[in-house]
């Protein structure tokens, strides 16, 4: 195919040339378009029949399993209300106490305290 020398060609030349090649590109993009929505919706249908051997539901997720609340064990001799359940990272008050030389049984909470020390006040029965 020989190419056109496009300085030596007038205006309308270069117009016509320009709509046949603007159809000729819609026509390609067009069928490159299909295309790729044909392996996308097959690529759909491998996931879908990979889900359903494996027992998911469309990507559902189950919920999480709940856990229970969890009593203190250590209290804030200085702040009564800051508590700690001994799970997790140990809070400030905590680190900086063991720091300066004191033992973690002296935080601990008695068990009677232990089982009021989860509720508040406004929870608690008056009989």
């Amino acid at each position: 195919m020989r190419k056109p020398d496009l300085n030596l060609m007038d205006f309308e030349e270069l117009w016509l040339l320009h709509e046949e090649l603007t159809k000729i590109l819609a026509e390609k993009i067009t069928a490159e378009k299909l295309e790729l929505e044909k392996r996308l919706a097959q690529l759909n249908r491998v996931e879908k029949i990979g889900q359903s051997a494996h027992g998911e539901a469309g990507g559902a997720r189950t919920p999480r399993r709940k856990y229970p609340k969890v009593l203190p064990k250590y209290r804030n001799p200085l702040v009564p209300t800051e508590k700690w359940s001994g799970r997790g990272k140990q809070p400030r008050w905590l680190v900086s106490a063991l720091k300066s030389g004191h033992k973690l049984e002296e935080f601990s909470i008695s068990e009677n305290d232990r089982l009021t020390a989860g509720k508040s006040p406004s929870r608690t029965r008056q009989s």
